[in-house]
This record gives structure tokens, sequence and C-alpha cells, in this order.
């Protein structure tokens, strides 16, 4: 594996920034983690959940409004994902450790392994964003290129139209495939995995078992193999879209930049928090139902410059980030709304799929 370093020697920006931040939660007299905005969505968002998964094994219900709420579950998980989840996962939950250890592992309810995808997003991805050879968001893959240092193949013409299927199934992809195969191969894409305790092993295969339980073989017993496989299949194509989009509209749009690293070491020019700038972009800042919905994580560079701060203050602190971008003279992706963003992301992936000799 390549060590991929930032020359972060004559690091000026960061510094700034971070004191800035500093003296706003200090003037403020606030925690860096969750409040009660953070709170209320948990108790909003988890019983949903359990009310639409019991409703749905429960109720008698048409095939119609079944397939629906299916698909209203997907989304309510994936929003779990994005709100709970993920700010758990990165500690930034709650000032207790346990608090986010356990909040963390909603993630295996949803069919993943916190462990493993702990490593893969907050070490792997916050770390080398974009980075082509590193950053398992963008591995390499046959049927999608999503930067041009990637190789071209004929399919790619008309990847922009097929990479809805993918994302759809791509919740299903990674709780059956990718979390077995980064944990028998011991490594996420060229990163070999750190080594899991004991108790990890057990919360790996427990979970998995578990969830087998719980949204297969349950579900069959109590609707029938039919009803259970449409609804399976409308749950993870909403849940697996919604969370694929989302984070692609981060990273994989027209306004970012990559970089690429092969068999040798790679020094990047810049220091490591103006990689992600350049790396990375907001979305819908002003949206109050998108922000809520997916968590934050339309404030992707406030997210990847701080993420041990919980979500719920990124709209404040974007205002600071945004300032000293324009002081040091440094990008500040922003794409004013939810629908730019995915034209953006859907232009671009079309822009990748022509012959790289067509690409400007």
């Amino acid at each position: 594996m390549p060590k991929v370093s930032f020359n972060n020697k004559n690091a000026l920006f960061f510094p700034a920034l971070k004191n800035a931040v500093e003296d706003y939660f200090k003037s403020t007299e606030q925690k860096k983690t969750g409040n009660a905005r953070l709170y209320v969505k948990t108790v909003v968002l988890l019983p949903a959940a359990l009310l639409l998964y019991i409703g749905l094994l429960t109720l008698p219900l048409h095939p119609l409004p079944g397939l629906l709420l299916c698909g209203l579950l997907g989304f309510v998980l994936a929003c779990i994902g994005f709100n709970v989840m993920h700010d758990a996962c990165h500690g930034s939950y709650s000032s207790r450790g346990w608090v986010n250890d356990t909040l963390g592992l909603t993630l295996n309810a949803l069919g993943g392994n916190a462990f493993i995808w702990k490593q893969k997003h907050n070490i792997i991805h916050h770390t080398y964003t974009n980075v082509d050879g590193v950053d398992d968001d963008i591995a390499k893959s046959p049927l999608m290129r999503q930067c041009g240092t990637q190789k071209w193949v004929p399919m790619h013409r008309v990847q922009h139209f097929y990479v809805v299927l993918i994302y759809g199934i791509s919740s299903f992809a990674w709780v059956f495939i990718m979390d077995f195969n980064k944990y028998l191969q011991r490594k996420v894409y060229r990163t070999p995995l750190q080594k899991m305790s004991t108790a990890e092993h057990v919360v790996f295969w427990l979970s998995k078992v578990l969830y087998v339980a719980f949204y297969i073989v349950l579900p069959i017993y109590l609707v029938g193999a039919q009803a259970w496989a449409l609804g399976f299949v409308a749950m993870h194509l909403v849940m697996g879209f919604t969370l694929a989009i989302v984070f692609q509209l981060a990273h994989v749009v027209e306004e970012t930049t990559f970089e690429q690293v092969g068999d040798d070491d790679v020094v990047i020019e810049n220091e490591w928090a103006i990689h992600q700038l350049r790396t990375t972009a907001n979305f819908s800042p002003d949206d109050k139902v998108v922000s809520w919905l997916v968590g934050g994580l339309n404030y992707q560079v406030e997210h990847h410059l701080f993420p041990r701060i919980s979500h719920v203050h990124y709209p404040a602190i974007s205002k600071i980030v945004a300032a000293k971008c324009e002081e040091y003279e440094l990008p500040y992706h922003c794409m004013p709304s939810f629908t730019s963003a995915v034209k953006s992301h859907f232009r671009f992936m079309r822009t990748l799929g022509m012959k790289p000799a067509a690409v400007a």
C-alpha cells in the first residue's frame, strides 16, 4: 500500500479556522456534540422505523400501499443513518463514549457493521477524500467511472442512466457482499483492516444473523415469501438510492477535484484541510427540510473539516468557514439547491462516460 501524505509544513488556513470555530463555541457556551435538536430527530426516526416495521408485518395491506410503506421504511432507515448513526460513529452525537458506541450500532440494525464503517469512512475517506486508489467510496469498478483517472470502457457511455439502479441496489450489496469481502479479506479496498477484538467479531456475526432473522425469516413467516420479496426489494431500492445519492452529491460532482495514487508514495501539494475544500461540496444550505432529513450532510465541507462536531452546528459554523475561505482565497464549493447538485452529479457522470480523448 503506497503512502499518501499532505504538505502540512506551512499550513496557515486550518489553524486559523480552528481558532475561529473554537471561539464560536466558547462565546456561545455550547458543546460541540449533539443537543436537543439531535435528540428530537432520534426520538422521531427510531420509533417511526419500528412502527413501520411492525405495521408492515401485522396489518392487512393491499400490495400498492404495502410497497409504498416498504419504500418509506427504506427512506426512514436512510435518515437514521444520516442523522443518528453518522454522528454516533463519528463520536459527535454525545460527549459520552458509550452513548456514541450504542447508537452507532444502529448501523448494524440497518445491516452494516459499525467497526468496518468507521475505518472505511472516518479514517480512509475523511483522510484521503477523492484520492483514486485509496478512497473506497470511489474505488475502481468496471461498472462506474467516478473520476478521470479511472479506466474507461464503452458501457460508461450510458452510466449516467444505469447508475440509478446501481445506487438502488448498493445497500443490498453493502449488507450481503461488501461487508463480508472486507471482513474476510481483512482490508478496505487497498488498506489493511484494523485488528478486530473478539467482541467485534461476535458483534459482526451476531448482527448479520439478527438482520437475516428480522428482515428475512420473520417477514417470510408472517406475510409470505412473495410479499416479503417485493417489500424487501422496495425497501432496499429506496434506502440504497437515498444513501448513495446524498454521499455522491458531496464529492462526485463537477465542482470537486480528484487525486490519484498508484504503487508509489505520493505527497499531495496542499495541506489536508485545503484538500478537503477542493474535493468536497455543500448543497442546498438554505433548505431546512433537506438539512433535517440528511443530517446536515448537505454541509459536507464543514463535516469534512470538523467531523467530531455534531451536524446540528454546521449551519452556524458554515458562515465562519466561508469567511475564512474568502480571506485565504480558497474555494468553498456550495450548490444552491438539491436539484442543482443532482444535475451536477449526473452531468459529471455523463462527461466521465465519454471517451477520454473527447473529455477536455
